[in-house]
C-alpha cells in the first residue's frame, strides 16, 4: 500500500475528470474523485452543453413543424408547458448524472463531495456540508474547469440578468431578450428563446457573428436569424444595463446607439478558466494571471506528478478535448507511454443550422500564406437538402495543393456537427481528395456533400457544372 490515500485524485469531475478518474480506475489505480455539484458531470452535463442541447432539439421541433405549414402540413400554434419541458431537460440530465454515478461505483472510484484546494504538493483538503475532509495523493489531475465571465458594472444582483446557467434554468419566456454575445453561446441560447416565443436582440461587440469563425460559414446562418430576431447589432457594445421596474434598460453604443428596455438580458462574452480557485501555489504548480496552466503533450503541469486537463489548460475549451487529454493524463499517471497529439479538434455550433469546423481554416489558411485549394458543395444541389427543405449551407474542404491531402474542413446546415467527424478523421489519417470522393457514401444523404465537395476539388463532380479551367 501507497503511504498516500490515492494513487490519483482528480479534481472536478466533468467530461475531462471523470474520462480521467475512469481510465485509471480501469488501469487498476485508486482514484478519488472531488466534484463540487452533488453529480457527476461538471459544467457541461449539468448547466452547460446537455441541457442546452436538450432545449435546442425542442426549438428545432417547433421550428420545423412551422416550416411544414408552407408544403400542406399545419400543426397550429406550439402551446409551451414550461413546467414540463423543465423537467424533460432535468430528466436528460439525470439519466446521464445516474449513469455516471452507477459506473464510478462499478470501478470502485471513490466520490468525495465538495470544492477541493491543495495545501501542499501532495494534499488537498475538501470543503463540503460535511466539513472539511484531507485527501493526500501520489498523482493529481485538475480538471476544474471555466465559468462564465461576467461583464463588469451589471446589475448582478438582478435575477433577469442571467449568464448561461441562469439562461438554461428556464424561469420563464421573456418577450424581449438581449443576448449580450454572438459566439456560439449566445446564439445558441437565442436559438431556444426565439423558437419558444421570446422576441430576441443580438449585440456583438466584432464586425461579425461567431468571431474566428470564416465568414462565409457564419452567413447562411446570419440570413436566416436576421429574418427571426427582432435585431442583430455588430459592431455595438453595450456600455451600462439600468435597474427599472418595467425590465432592464442596456444602453448601446458603437453602430447601434441609445438604449432599450427588455424583460430579460443574457451575457454570453466567454469563459474565464477556474485555476486561480485552487490554491495551486501551495502545490508548487503555476497559474496564469487569467487562470491558465501551462502543461506538456503528457498533460504534465511544472510539477512532474501533478497533471491539468481540460478548459484550465487553455483553448479550445470544448468537452471533447477535456474527455482525450483524461485519458492521456490517466495512462501516464499509470506507468503508460502516451501523449496528447491531436491533429484537430473539431468544434460545433448548435445553431440553426449548425455550424462546424475541422483543421485548418481558411482564414488561418489565407493568414500563414498557405498554398491550399478549395472543394465546395451547396446543399442547394443535394437530394437530401432540398427534400427536407433546408438548402442553405454547404460543405467545405481545404486541400494542400502539393499533396492533394486534407487540411481542413467546415460544414454548415442540418447535421453539421455528426458530418465533421468523417472530416476529422480524415484529417488524422492523412486522407487525399481522392481517398474521399472514391469513398462510395450513401445517397440520399447530407454526408454525400462531403465526397463531393472532395470532387470539385478533383475536378471530377457531376452533381454540378463547374467549367474547367484553361
Amino acid at each position: 500500500m501507497s503511504e498516500f490515500d490515492y494513487d490519483i485524485l482528480v479534481l472536478g469531475a466533468g467530461p475531462g475528470g471523470y474520462t480521467a478518474a475512469f481510465r485509471a480506475a480501469d488501469l487498476g489505480q485508486r482514484v478519488a474523485l472531488v466534484e463540487r455539484y452533488p453529480e457527476l458531470g461538471g459544467v457541461c452535463l449539468n448547466v452547460g452543453c446537455i441541457p442546452s442541447k436538450a432545449l435546442l432539439h425542442t426549438a428545432s421541433v417547433i421550428d420545423e413543424a412551422a416550416a411544414m405549414e408552407q408544403h400542406g402540413v399545419s400543426f397550429g400554434e406550439p402551446f409551451i408547458d414550461i413546467d414540463k419541458l423543465r423537467s424533460f431537460k432535468e430528466d436528460v440530465v439525470g439519466k446521464l448524472t445516474g449513469g455516471l454515478a452507477g459506473m464510478a461505483k462499478q470501478r470502485k472510484v471513490d466520490i468525495i463531495q465538495g470544492t477541493g484546494s491543495f495545501t501542499g504538493p501532495n494534499e488537498v483538503v475538501v470543503e463540503g456540508s460535511a466539513g472539511s475532509k484531507a485527501v493526500t495523493f501520489s498523482n493529481a489531475v485538475i480538471a476544474v474547469g471555466s465559468q462564465s465571465l461576467e461583464l463588469g458594472g451589471m446589475p448582478w444582483g438582478d435575477p433577469r440578468l442571467m449568464d448561461s446557467t441562469d439562461a438554461l434554468e428556464l424561469e420563464e419566456i421573456p418577450n424581449r431578450l438581449l443576448v449580450i454575445g454572438g459566439g456560439i453561446i449566445g446564439l445558441e441560447m437565442a436559438c431556444v428563446y426565439q423558437a419558444l416565443g421570446s422576441s430576441v436582440t443580438v449585440v456583438e461587440l466584432t464586425p461579425g457573428l461567431m468571431p474566428g469563425t470564416d465568414p462565409d460559414l457564419v452567413k447562411p446562418l446570419q440570413r436566416r436569424i436576421s429574418k427571426r430576431y427582432e435585431a442583430i447589432h455588430l459592431e455595438t457594445r453595450v456600455t451600462q444595463v439600468d435597474v427599472a421596474d418595467q425590465g432592464l434598460v442596456a444602453h448601446f453604443d458603437g453602430k447601434h446607439t441609445g438604449k432599450e428596455t427588455f424583460d430579460r438580458i443574457l451575457v454570453a462574452v466567454g469563459r474565464t478558466p477556474n485555476g486561480g480557485k485552487i490554491n495551486a501555489a501551495a502545490a508548487g504548480v503555476e497559474v496564469s494571471d487569467r487562470g491558465f496552466i501551462d502543461v506538456d503533450s503528457q498533460m504534465r503541469t511544472n510539477v512532474p506528478h501533478i497533471f491539468a486537463i481540460g478548459d484550465v489548460v487553455g483553448q479550445p475549451m470544448l468537452a471533447h478535448k477535456a474527455s482525450h487529454e483524461g485519458k492521456v493524463a490517466a495512462e501516464v499517471c499509470a506507468g503508460e507511454k502516451s501523449a496528447f497529439e491531436a491533429r484537430v479538434i473539431p468544434s460545433v455550433a448548435y445553431t440553426d443550422p449548425e455550424i462546424a469546423w475541422a483543421g485548418v481554416t481558411e482564414n488561418e489558411a489565407r493568414q500563414s500564406g498557405l498554398k491550399y485549394g478549395v472543394g465546395k458543395f451547396p446543399l442547394a444541389a443535394s437530394g437530401r437538402a432540398i427534400g427536407i427543405d433546408r438548402t442553405e449551407g454547404f460543405t467545405k474542404l481545404l486541400f494542400d495543393t502539393s499533396t492533394k491531402r486534407i487540411i481542413g474542413a467546415g460544414i454548415t446546415g442540418p447535421n453539421a456537427g455528426d458530418l465533421i467527424a468523417e472530416c476529422a478523421l480524415a484529417i488524422e489519417m492523412g486522407a487525399e481528395a481522392g481517398d474521399i470522393a472514391l469513398t462510395i457514401h450513401p445517397h440520399p444523404t447530407l454526408s454525400e456533400s462531403v465526397a463531393m465537395a472532395a470532387e470539385v476539388f478533383e475536378g471530377t463532380v457531376t452533381d454540378l457544372y463547374i467549367p474547367r479551367k484553361k
